[in-house]
């Protein structure tokens, strides 16, 4: 059996968050004081609505925005990370799961072939209107009280394991690898047999930790820190030699 390598997108593949790097683009690059004091802490994916809709009405056209999008960084060595997963198909299957959107992933990972790596991408769908205003969707409806409206990664996750499961895949082990507080959700779900990829030093370890110190039983995969592509590179190649 495969393993199943699952990827958050911001702060995990790319060394920034693209939803508020794509700010870049406009002349002053950075958004008006009355827009930005629309957020309100929550319902992020209605905020980031209302700001590619002030992107488009700048005139701001698709190429420069994905011109801006492809200058975002890296993490080190993710990309070698990438190459070493399209090598390695037969042992892996390798997805994507975020709460950014199809236009920024595909823009970015095209820039590097590292697309090539995925099976799919789980993300709020994407399209320019006949304005050129990007428009956004939630990905899916839920029920999960600890996630935002628009995107349970658990849920997303779980829907997908079950549907390769009716075509005949089944994942001997998850290895999910993700930064922030709504990666929580998906790795409290994740077995004893699996492992939970956290970055050091972002909102994810300090929840597990958390978790942890408290001795919850909640977390059952195990933990492994990591910074860098290189880290995960090398638990990978262990890993599948096992």
């Amino acid at each position: 059996m495969k393993s199943l390598l699952v990827f958050d997108f911001d702060h995990t593949i790319v060394d920034g968050n693209s939803d508020t790097w794509v700010v870049r683009c406009t002349p002053e690059k950075k958004l008006p004081d009355w827009l930005r004091k629309t957020y309100d802490g929550n319902h992020w994916t209605e905020y980031m609505r209302r700001v590619l809709g002030y992107i488009g009405d700048q005139g701001i056209k698709e190429s420069e925005m994905k011109q801006v999008m492809q200058s975002i960084p890296y993490i080190p060595r993710m990309v070698d990370l990438f190459k070493f997963i399209c090598q390695s198909k037969d042992q892996v299957d390798c997805i994507i799961i975020s709460d950014s959107n199809t236009m920024f992933i595909n823009w970015i990972l095209e820039f590097t072939n590292s697309i090539l790596a995925f099976n799919c991408i789980l993300t709020n769908p994407a399209t320019f209107d006949e304005q050129s205003h990007l428009i956004i969707e939630n990905f899916h409806s839920h029920n999960c009280p600890q996630c935002p409206d628009n995107l349970c990664k658990k849920k997303a996750l779980d829907d997908f394991v079950a549907d390769q499961l009716k075509v005949g895949v089944q994942y001997k082990k998850i290895i999910y690898t993700g930064d922030g507080a709504n990666d929580l959700c998906p790795i409290k779900g994740l077995k004893e047999y699996d492992v939970a990829m956290v970055r050091k030093g972002y909102e994810l370890e300090k929840l597990i930790l958390e978790m942890v110190d408290a001795d919850s039983g909640s977390i059952q995969p195990s933990i492994v820190i990591w910074s860098s592509g290189k880290e995960i590179l090398s638990y990978l190649k262990k890993c599948l030699k096992t």
